[in-house]
Order: C-alpha cells, then sequence, then structure tokens
C-alpha cells in the first residue's frame, strides 16, 4: 500500500460523500495493498475509513501474508469456530468507528456473506454504491502499470504464435484451447489468466462470447480467438481472426471491414475524445458497409487488474478519455449460423495520442 494510493482513496471518498468502503478479495484491495486473498467460505474484508489506519478481518491462517507488511493495518484474525467471526468483525468496525456511518459498498465484487457481516457489526450505517468513487481509483494507469500490461500483451502474442504452428483441420476448439493455455504458460503468463480463452470457430465464431467445444476445424471456416495473458496482476485481452483453408470471398470481406474498424477505432482514440468516439468510429466503417445489425456489442472495455473495468468504449459514453486510461478496441461483425470476425487491441491513452499495446499482424491468416 503505497501512501499515493491511500491518498487517492481518500480523495476518491470525499469526493463520494462516503465516511468508509468495505472490500473483499479482488482487484481493489490488491491495488491498494498488494495482498492476494481468494474468496472462500471464510470472510475476508479490508475496511478503509477517511485519515484512520485500515482494519482487516481475516481467518488465522492468513496471518502470515500480513506478518512483514510495510505499512500499518489493524488485524483482527478468527479462528475456525464460525462463532468466533461476528466478535472479529465487531471489534474491527468500532475500530474505525464505522455504526451510524456511509460505508461504500463495490456491489460487483461485495458478497452477501461479508456485507452482512459488516451489517451486523455496524446495524446504523448507510450502505452506498462506491463503484463510482472506487473505479477512479484504478482509471488512469501509471508508467509500472503501463509496462506490466505491455509485458502481458507480449506474452500472450508470443504464446498465440507459438501455437499457430501447431492448428490442424480436424482438432477439436478445446484441444486448441489447450495448446494455447499451455503455450500462455510456457511464455510467462502468471497462472491466473484474465479468462478462459475463445476458441470458436465456423458457426460457433458468431456467438462474441462462444465457450471452446468438441466442434472441429474444417476447411472454410472462420478461427476467432480471443485470448490473453496475465503479468504483475495486470492482463491482456486480444482477439484474432484466422482462416481455416480457403475460405469464402464474403469471409474475407467482413474480415478486411472489421480490420479496417480496428483501425478507424485506434485512430480516434486520443486525449480529449470521448470514449463515444471511438465507438462511433469503428462502428460508421462497418455501418457504412452495410454489416451494421451484425456489430453487435460495443467497441471496447477498460482493461489493468481486470478484464473488465472503466472506461467503456460505448456509442453514449461521453467520458473523456484522459493519459494513462487503457481499454480495448474490438469491433466485430456475426453472422449467425455461419461465421464471425473480431479484431481487438490494447490502448492506452498518452498525453500526444494513443500507444497500441498490441502489433500482432491483423491481416487474415490461413491455418491449418
Amino acid at each position: 500500500m503505497t501512501q499515493s494510493r491511500l491518498d487517492k482513496l481518500n480523495a476518491s471518498l470525499s469526493t463520494g460523500k462516503l465516511d468508509s468502503v468495505i472490500l473483499n478479495p479482488g482487484p481493489t484491495l490488491t491495488y491498494l495493498t498488494g495482498l492476494h486473498f481468494h474468496l472462500m467460505e471464510r470472510p475476508v474484508v479490508l475496511l478503509f475509513a477517511k485519515d484512520q489506519i485500515p482494519a482487516l478481518v481475516l481467518p488465522e491462517l492468513e496471518l502470515q501474508k500480513v506478518a512483514d507488511l510495510p505499512y500499518k493495518l489493524q488485524v483482527f484474525s478468527y479462528s475456525e469456530d464460525p462463532s468466533e467471526w461476528d466478535n472479529a468483525f465487531r471489534k474491527a468496525a468500532q475500530a474505525l468507528g464505522l455504526d451510524g456511518k456511509r460505508i461504500g459498498v463495490e456491489p460487483r465484487q461485495l458478497r452477501l456473506l461479508e456485507f452482512n457481516y459488516v451489517k451486523n457489526a455496524a446495524p446504523e450505517a448507510d450502505f452506498p454504491d462506491a463503484s463510482e468513487a472506487l473505479s477512479q481509483l484504478r482509471l488512469r494507469k501509471d508508467k509500472m502499470e503501463v509496462e506490466a500490461m505491455r509485458r502481458a500483451v507480449q506474452i500472450a502474442q508470443s504464446a498465440l504464435e507459438a501455437t499457430i504452428p501447431l492448428i490442424k483441420i480436424g482438432m477439436t476448439e478445446k484441444e486448441l484451447a489447450a495448446e494455447l493455455i499451455m503455450q500462455l504458460f510456457k511464455h510467462g503468463s502468471e497462472p491466473e489468466m484474465p479468462f478462459s480463452p475463445i476458441v470458436s470457430s465456423g458457426p460457433n465464431s458468431a456467438n462474441p462470447h462462444a465457450s471452446p467445444s468438441d466442434r472441429k476445424l474444417q476447411a472454410g471456416d472462420l478461427l476467432v480467438v480471443d485470448w490473453g495473458a496475465a503479468r504483475d496482476g495486470y492482463i491482456s485481452d486480444l482477439t484474432r481472426t484466422f482462416a481455416v483453408g480457403d475460405v469464402d470471398a464474403e469471409y474475407e470481406k467482413i474480415h478486411k471491414i472489421v480490420q479496417e474498424a480496428n483501425a478507424a477505432g485506434r485512430a480516434a482514440a486520443k486525449p480529449g475524445a470521448a470514449c463515444a468516439d471511438v465507438d462511433i468510429a469503428a462502428r460508421t466503417v462497418i455501418e457504412k458497409s452495410g454489416y451494421g445489425k451484425y456489430f453487435t456489442h460495443r467497441t471496447g472495455h477498460g482493461i489493468g487488474m481486470e478484464g473488465h473495468e472503466d472506461p467503456y468504449m460505448r456509442g453514449d459514453n461521453l467520458q473523456l478519455l484522459e493519459p494513462g486510461m487503457a481499454f480495448t478496441v474490438e469491433p466485430g461483425i456475426y453472422l449467425a449460423g455461419r461465421n464471425g470476425v473480431r479484431i481487438e487491441d490494447n490502448v492506452v491513452i498518452t498525453e500526444t495520442g494513443a500507444d497500441v499495446l498490441s502489433d500482432m499482424p491483423r491481416e487474415m491468416r490461413v491455418v491449418g
């Protein structure tokens, strides 16, 4: 936990009119503390209150993780006996004077398990949504964060390049996904990857969030690979689309359209532009080509410690891009029951434009 990040948290709490915030295991807790905990049946909660030493409630078996920290924490541990757990939360809430205060929560992250323990410990507290205040903490990446993301991109690209020669007609999507995962580990990805790779072929490639199946790759398929790596707690999220042997002329056409849309989205990414501008730039290319109704999702989403975070590249999002913001540009065309195309890159806004972290060829490559 660095002082600068604590200062950012205090400022975010003030902006959000919050007295404190509850964090359970996840990216925000790790960002602030450097600590990693798994979500499990034993509750773990970090409680921050403005200008106070944070309080951490955790099981005794996790105490080694907090033995030699370079910053101060108030630690409240409990044994395996569940009857003791309420008392640990009560002591933590009392230490920070939380009852009757506004305690912010992360709705997408905080479980009912942890919430109930804090609610019982501070029954007169209010629990407003702190999503906006907390998202500001990680919205603008510093140089070290960007370099971790760049390394995650390099690992992902190297892993897929090593996998491409192994792709053969007749292998299943699951078999290809397994090869890719092995290569990600070999090339340096952390084992807790950002998501399971999407490997989808033929009709499955028209489903943006398909899962690898037992379908065998066939000549004439388009093959969508959406994959990423993790390095030093930061992730990459990329997509490339391949031709399995010779493909129909229309599929070559839509691939070129998506490639042009991807380039337009990247070109629109600059400081002072709105997130909507990125979406509109990419979407306009596809719409003018007559395939607008087949582009069924936003153009991109923020990346960093999570696979999806602020900012979001939607046509209605007027949030202005600032240096340090990182996100994907991933237009697609999906012809249901036939084939689909998506091309995704990772972008970081700079003082003068945008740094595209990914440089793997975007042209249609033939595999198999």
